[in-house]
């Protein structure tokens, strides 16, 4: 499991990047979200039967980011992507109006990925992301962000993502997004 300690900035804990039982923690990592997106309850309690159904697909995974006492600071979970599910349908319409529909296939998606703000800018997201596209048999990554200039994106830029299709509207949500892909393994620094 690899250790990630807080890149020379200071702050009381060591960060362990690992394996996580989402299923069994679900409520933890909604917590991490709810703080890091601004969610509130009844937001919340949809994503948890999301997040459910989701960790029951073929090859889904998780990863968490601990302190030493073992509490969740981080999250991300992905699976090999399937034109089937709710997100694909969404997004196809974005990606082939530029021609770029072939990503959904063969690509491993990031589902979610959230860092509580107290320790963000740590590189804990990144070594999230890197390590579970890191044990993908699939040749690219795909996901889906606000469509902003945020730090989220900001970071996966560096690590080789480019806009697939941008201003994607999901039904519900108050702003749009894009969808970004990247060839696997991700870009080191």
């Amino acid at each position: 499991m690899p250790h990630f300690p807080g890149h020379g900035r200071p702050h009381p804990d060591d960060i362990v990047i690992g394996p996580l039982d989402l299923p069994a923690r679900v409520d933890e990592a909604l917590a991490v979200q709810a703080v890091a997106f601004g969610l509130g309850a009844e937001e919340v309690a949809v994503r948890r039967q999301i997040v459910l159904r989701h960790m029951t697909y073929p090859d889904a995974r998780a990863l968490g980011a601990t302190t030493a006492d073992g509490r969740l600071v981080g999250f991300v979970y992905g699976m090999p992507n399937n034109r089937a599910h709710w997100w694909s349908t969404v997004v196809e319409p974005y990606l082939r109006a530029r021609g770029h529909d072939h990503w959904l296939d063969d690509s491993f998606v990031i589902t979610e990925l959230h860092v509580h703000p107290d320790h963000q800018n740590r590189g804990i997201g990144r070594s999230l992301i890197t390590a579970i596209t890191d044990s993908a048999d699939e040749p690219r990554s795909i996901l889906s962000a606000i469509d902003t200039d945020s730090p989220a994106r900001g970071l996966y830029h560096s690590l080789g993502y480019q806009d697939l299709a941008r201003r994607v509207i999901f039904p519900s949500a108050p702003m749009p997004y894009a969808v970004m892909g990247a060839p696997l393994p991700l870009r080191r620094r």
